[in-house]
């Protein structure tokens, strides 16, 4: 039996169900969870996207989770273990804001006393991650100006980006697409042209 939920809730569970029937493989989150926490941010008036909505705390919560397994795998130790001998030990958060499709989430990235631990999930010096780099590259190649694609972050996702970090985006494929533009084509290409209502 279904459990009543709100609107936003039940479209989200029906989601999960049709993921469910179209891949033949379960979610990894409970369908039930997923209601629920809808439900509860509905309730407390707390939208779903947007920042500071219900999305951007998951986010949150899986960013800080993974970069937390991360630093464990590093040290080879949980958190608040003791460990005899260990040259290294953890050392704190620093605080990290990263730019998600979820909007700006504001991530507490751990830190070890030597100064060693390099993360995977959200590098250092990494604040977009990667979905925002493809938003700026489709925008670009369709002709916006760079003001333009900030503008459009900017109301899209809450977060200002610079023109010079457009740029600096955009630049990284420019070699890519010389290269492309620039690479031998075959003397001759086989083309077959058909003009007909009726084939």
């Amino acid at each position: 039996m279904r459990m009543q939920v709100e609107p936003v809730a039940e479209a989200v569970v029906m989601e999960v169900e049709d993921q469910v029937t179209a891949t033949g493989t379960p979610p990894l989150v409970d369908k039930d969870l997923v209601a629920q926490l809808v439900g509860d941010a509905q309730r407390l008036g707390l939208s779903v996207e947007g920042e500071g909505g219900l999305l951007a705390q998951l986010t949150k919560l899986v960013l800080e989770s993974a970069l937390e397994g991360e630093m464990t795998a590093h040290l080879g130790y949980d958190k608040h273990e003791r460990v005899e001998g260990s040259d290294n030990a953890r050392n704190g958060t620093r605080s990290k804001t990263v730019l998600t499709k979820a909007g700006p989430v504001e991530i507490a990235v751990p830190r070890d006393r030597a100064g060693s631990f390099e993360p995977v999930v959200v590098a250092k010096r990494q604040r977009r991650l990667g979905a925002i780099e493809d938003v700026v590259l489709s925008l670009s190649a369709r002709g916006l100006t760079h003001g333009d694609i900030a503008a459009h972050l900017a109301d899209v996702y809450g977060s200002e980006v610079s023109k010079t970090t457009i740029s600096t985006i955009t630049d990284k494929v420019l070699d890519s697409m010389g290269e492309w533009q620039n690479r031998p084509l075959d003397p001759v290409y086989p083309v077959v042209f058909i003009d007909a209502i009726h084939v």
